[in-house]
């Protein structure tokens, strides 16, 4: 304890006086206070002079530069909108458009296969025709050979059963009675 009451000793002041913290000396108040007051009003006019007007004008070019923006984005806004209805209407008219143009390439496609099929039908009602022509001039062939077939058979069929030929006449008209 003794060295510490040594250093206390050591740090004293000189003349033996006891003094505060200087800017707490109630002696320096008066000139503290007169350059408080210089040091504010110079500060304070410095500050409405220069300084806050610069920063006011920051603020208004801000506040106009964001005003400027806003109605751009409005226009371009506005200039998308009638772009986009632009668009859906020529996508509609294209629709439209391709729609009709189907339609007409069906009904086109339909008229000609309509055609094709009457074509093709009235081919085939001819070469039908022609068939059936065919057909009964080969049955008529065909059945002019069973008379005669007919006939030879039964002329056969009673000489063999009678033992005699048969009169010609009395078979050919035997026959003509059957297929009547």
């Amino acid at each position: 304890m003794a060295e510490a009451q040594q250093t206390q000793t050591e740090v004293g002041q000189e003349g033996g006086s006891h003094s505060s913290f200087p800017p707490f000396d109630a002696s320096t108040f008066p000139s503290q206070l007169l350059w408080f007051a210089i040091a504010f009003g110079f500060l304070y006019w410095f500050m409405s002079k220069r300084a806050l007007p610069a920063i006011g004008k920051v603020i208004e070019d801000r506040k106009a530069r964001i005003a400027r923006d806003l109605d751009d984005a409005t226009a371009m806004q506005q200039k998308a909108d009638a772009a986009a209805a632009a668009h859906e209407k020529m996508l509609a008219e294209a629709r439209a458009n391709a729609q009709a143009l189907a339609q007409a390439a069906r009904d086109q496609a339909a008229a000609e296969t309509d055609t094709k099929r009457k074509a093709l039908e009235a081919d085939l009602a001819g070469k039908i025709a022609e068939a059936e022509k065919q057909i009964a001039a080969t049955r008529d062939q065909a059945m002019t050979n069973v008379a005669e077939i007919a006939r030879d058979a039964a002329g056969a069929i009673i000489e063999r059963l009678g033992g005699r030929p048969a009169d010609p006449a009395a078979v050919k008209a035997a026959v003509e009675q059957v297929r009547s």
